[in-house]
């Protein structure tokens, strides 16, 4: 694994959120949204593992508020308001359930603490996605302490509940989704659906998850390779799939679940969808162009009808080196290897 362009979109702060073609932009600051991302990466690296991973663990601690919530952007020493989403508070989540049982100690015991502050206002989380980054935290947490544990289980129950409500009153005849629209990081619900099955055994959730991701497959794996949904307009129910502009941060989704459910199903097909999407960043896309680029060791920002966005910021490297990791860690799994190798999140 190549963590160069890792190491060099770092400063004592944290991971810098943007960068202007392969320089780190300090202006655009740092955000909780790609920290926690980060902290995931950092706790499957071989090299310099501890020293990063403390790095984006103080870094989540220092943007958490005393009422649990955290504060998601940072420019020139100061927190900006109005910015803090749920998805944000959802990805934070889950970063820390998998953080607080990581062998190094400086970064478990701040991640248990945090949690512990960010369980009380968790079910205040309104929409799918913050919802389903939440709830796949809580499917992977095992440390919280027993009272609290109750709690977490009673908000799993309830987001679990919540998603296949709103799958139920929005499918229809040729759309098996939880909206009208399919927009970004569309992986992540039937992924945390799996996880949830996983965890309880709630064929609802696994039902739910197989045909959400069933269609997803369908769609946008049709022309025999990964055309995530676009974002210039999404895809509204009852219209075409937009092709472009493609973020790196949906295909990383796509590998993700496709994990969750191989490792729920045993079924070879995700296994094998789940390198199908992961090649999209290497060229089996629309444009058969490379979204990882081997001279800097980034990942270029987008998928666009010119050819890829020249700038590598970090939420793009990061979804490039945690489906990386994770599909190396598949591999693995497929030939046997045990499966606590690496840290795996959403």
């Amino acid at each position: 694994m190549d963590y160069r362009y890792l190491e060099k979109m770092n400063d004592s702060t944290g991971m810098i959120q943007f960068a202007v073609s392969d320089q780190p932009d300090p202006e655009s600051g740092w955000t909780v949204d790609d920290n926690a991302r980060a902290l995931l990466v950092a706790l499957n690296m071989e090299e310099n593992r501890e020293r990063t991973a403390v790095l984006y663990t103080r870094f989540l601690k220092e943007a958490q508020l005393p009422d649990g919530q955290w504060r998601n952007l940072k420019v020139k020493g100061q927190y900006l308001s109005n910015l803090d989403s749920g998805d944000c508070q959802g990805r934070a989540f889950l970063a820390c359930s998998i953080a607080a049982s990581s062998d190094l100690a400086e970064v478990s015991k701040p991640a248990r603490e945090m949690l512990e502050r960010a369980l009380p206002g968790l079910a205040q989380l309104e929409f799918p996605r913050s919802r389903a980054y939440a709830l796949l935290g809580l499917a992977r947490c095992a440390a919280l302490p027993d009272g609290e544990s109750s709690a977490a289980v009673q908000i799993a129950r309830e987001f679990c509940d919540n998603l296949i409500h709103i799958y139920d009153r929005s499918k229809g005849r040729g759309w098996y989704w939880f909206e009208d629209e399919i927009t970004y990081c569309n992986g992540i619900i039937p992924q945390a659906l799996f996880a949830c099955y996983a965890l309880n055994g709630n064929r609802g959730a696994r039902g739910v998850a197989r045909d959400a991701l069933s269609f997803l497959i369908d769609s946008l794996f049709a022309e025999g390779y990964l055309n995530i949904v676009g974002n210039k307009g999404w895809w509204q129910r009852g219209k075409g799939i937009p092709r472009y502009d493609q973020q790196p941060v949906d295909a990383c989704s796509m590998v993700l679940a496709l994990k969750e459910a191989y490792l729920v199903t045993g079924e070879k097909q995700y296994f094998d969808l789940a390198r199908l999407a992961w090649e999209w960043y290497t060229g089996k896309n629309a444009n058969k162009a490379s979204l990882y680029n081997r001279e800097s060791g980034g990942c270029h920002d987008a998928l666009t009808a010119s050819g890829v966005n020249p700038n590598q910021g970090a939420e793009a490297l990061l979804s490039w080196l945690y489906s990386s990791q994770i599909i190396r860690w598949l591999e693995k799994e497929a030939g046997g290897s045990d499966r606590s190798a690496v840290s795996t999140g959403g």
